[in-house]
């Protein structure tokens, strides 16, 4: 039985001050996440795989500056930029990561064929490596770089802190993820982050791990995560919701709401998640002051939200 299509993206959750969001930078995000919800839509009005889709959809939020993944990333204390991502799909649970990655221009792409591989995480050099014997063609690191992103790391080294992209009060951008379900009931999820400014040590957030970041499951749901990922990965976020659903019952929306809100929130942590389950409801809690996200569900208007109460419905 052929199912409604649905596709929802998130570009980061964090302090986000309403007051000072002006008309112009919301007009900027709307357009951007607009423009990344309709690629992806067109794949699967055209009765593609919610794979296809959520990649898609990610790869246009990988070109926008505004957001912390691919181009406009995030630096590190050294001054470069490494990028993680993930993908996943729920008929299989196929899988695949990449981490540390410094020169490949579309990491969720790199993913794709990772997922097609013996492997399923791969790091740094090695990712490169592999990129590089599937033909893939290398960029310099400093094809992701703005200027923006260079004051925020000379800033976070002036202060000895680690910051989120999008808690700097100036600017705020972020991770950026995919979920959808097709018309044959397959569901996909897709996560793409530039990390944290100032990071060191090769540290590696949530974006990166199947089950923390990314998680997809036909029988349940398919999660893409934002925010402090130290927490996300504590809590197994993604993961988490799917078998609160599965196991304990729960709906997407109140699984959601309790992983978010109680398993994350109570440990310190903050940010949300997007969410699709398999009968195509969407839910996408956050527990900080706003997440950039945006959903279309099949015959109907596609949709952008960044506060609360906010969303508006675009013809």
């Amino acid at each position: 039985m052929a199912k409604e299509y649905g596709l929802v993206l998130h570009g980061g959750a964090g302090t986000l001050v309403k007051d000072e969001m002006t008309a112009e930078k919301e007009r900027m995000y709307r357009s951007a996440l607009l423009r990344a919800l309709s690629a992806g839509e067109e794949v699967l009005k055209n009765n593609g795989d919610a794979l296809d889709a959520v990649i898609v959809t990610v790869k246009v939020l990988e070109q926008e500056p505004l957001f912390n993944a691919g181009v406009g990333a995030v630096m590190t204390h050294e001054g470069v930029h490494e990028l993680d991502a993930s993908l996943m799909e729920g008929k299989e649970r196929k899988a695949a990561a990449v981490c540390a990655v410094r020169r490949i221009e579309s990491p969720i792409s790199l993913c794709r064929m990772v997922m097609d591989s013996e492997f399923v995480m791969l790091n740094g050099e090695g990712a490169e490596q592999f990129a590089k014997e599937q033909g893939v063609p290398v960029v310099s690191n400093s094809h992701f770089t703005t200027t923006l992103r260079k004051e925020q790391l000379e800033e976070a080294k002036k202060n000895n802190r680690v910051q989120l992209d999008h808690t700097d009060n100036r600017e705020k951008y972020g991770t950026v993820g995919a979920v959808a379900i097709d018309k044959n009931g397959t569901l996909a999820a897709a996560t793409s982050t530039g990390g944290m400014t100032n990071k060191r040590y090769g540290r590696i957030g949530d974006s990166a791990l199947i089950g923390s970041g990314t998680w997809a499951d036909n029988r349940n749901c398919a999660v893409s995560a934002t925010g402090y990922g130290e927490f996300f990965i504590r809590s197994a976020v993604a993961s988490r919701i799917a078998s609160m659903m599965e196991y304990g019952g729960l709906s997407l929306a109140d699984a959601g709401f309790k992983v978010i809100n109680h398993e994350v929130g109570d440990i310190g942590g903050d940010g949300g998640v997007i969410s699709i389950d398999k009968d195509g409801n969407i839910a996408c809690p956050f527990n900080s002051e706003g997440m950039y996200r945006a959903w279309v569900k099949e015959g109907t208007t596609l949709t952008t939200a960044i506060f609360t109460d906010d969303a508006v419905a675009h013809e």
